[in-house]
């Protein structure tokens, strides 16, 4: 599998052998389930699937610069030596301040909206893109977000709910204990409004709880969903405790992973964006899944 030093990488011989030398053997038969099994033995190990993997990595067949999607667009074989779905991977497109028109109209076919190349919307939002790229955000791994963003510039998303207010306390009463977080949130959903609080493992878990706690009251659907990864990443500019940091977060419910990004120079307001896009994505497409057995 490749996945020590010594260890011959299989995921690439074999598709090498096949598709590139022409020879024949057993596995080239059932080449298209090559990256379906290389992630399988990834989880069973407990390995981070690598993302840079020729051939069966989630980047192997990833573009960004807006002329390299143009081009792939036009014809795969100007960036791609293989079809994706030869091996069983795909195509992505990815989103960030290297985007142009072609990258915007290429996710929004993708996540099935509407939109012309001529409408002035798709400028708004390569433009709205770069900038919130220059304050830090980063939508290659929450492409839920960038979702959200291009639905709020088209004016089709609904807003399930609004904040009103959130208070997060960290408190350590003694020295060899750990500390206690709380957190309270106020939120107004169809003029209702529900005042909650939670603890939890750590300031963010205790926000995530409290959020939770005031709306599934509202929306039931919100207890499948669970919280998988959550990465910091303090970014440059200003040094020290005082610098800006990115969030990245993604969930899961039993039908998808999604993942979602906040950025500040406080970590709870940074995370606070990533759980409200993360939650609001959630109720999106569970509400486009009625409408469409509707």
């Amino acid at each position: 599998f490749g996945e020590r030093c010594g260890n011959a990488n299989l995921c690439s011989i074999i598709p090498g052998l096949v598709l590139k030398l022409k020879e024949s053997c057993r596995a080239g038969e059932r080449l298209h389930m090559l990256t379906s099994v290389a992630r399988f033995v990834s989880e069973i190990a407990n390995l981070s699937p690598n993302k840079y993997q020729p051939y069966v990595g989630a980047s192997a067949f990833a573009h960004k610069g807006g002329v390299h999607v143009s081009a792939v667009q036009r014809n795969p074989e100007t960036y791609e030596h293989i079809r994706p779905e030869l091996v069983g991977n795909c195509q992505r497109i990815l989103i960030s301040d290297l985007s142009g028109k072609s990258n915007v109209l290429a996710k929004a076919k993708e996540f099935g909206l509407d939109i012309e190349s001529k409408d002035p919307v798709v400028m708004e939002i390569v433009s709205e893109l770069k900038e919130l790229e220059a304050q830090g955000f980063q939508f290659e791994g929450a492409e839920a977000s960038f979702e959200l963003l291009m639905r709020k510039a088209m004016g089709s998303i609904r807003k399930f709910f609004d904040l009103l207010a959130f208070r997060v306390i960290d408190q350590k009463c003694k020295e060899d204990e750990p500390p206690q977080a709380e957190a309270t949130v106020m939120v107004r959903v169809g003029g209702r409004t529900e005042h909650t609080a939670a603890c939890g493992n750590g300031p963010v878990n205790a926000l995530d709880n409290a959020i939770r706690k005031a709306l599934e009251t509202f929306y039931p659907e919100l207890k499948e969903m669970s919280l998988v990864d959550y990465k910091v990443r303090v970014l440059p500019g200003q040094p020290g405790t005082g610098a800006k940091v990115r969030v990245l977060i993604e969930s899961r419910d039993k039908k998808e992973k999604w993942g979602t990004v906040g950025v500040s120079h406080d970590i709870i307001e940074a995370s606070w964006q990533a759980l409200v896009d993360s939650i609001t994505y959630k109720l999106l497409r569970d509400k486009g899944r009625r409408e469409s057995r509707d």
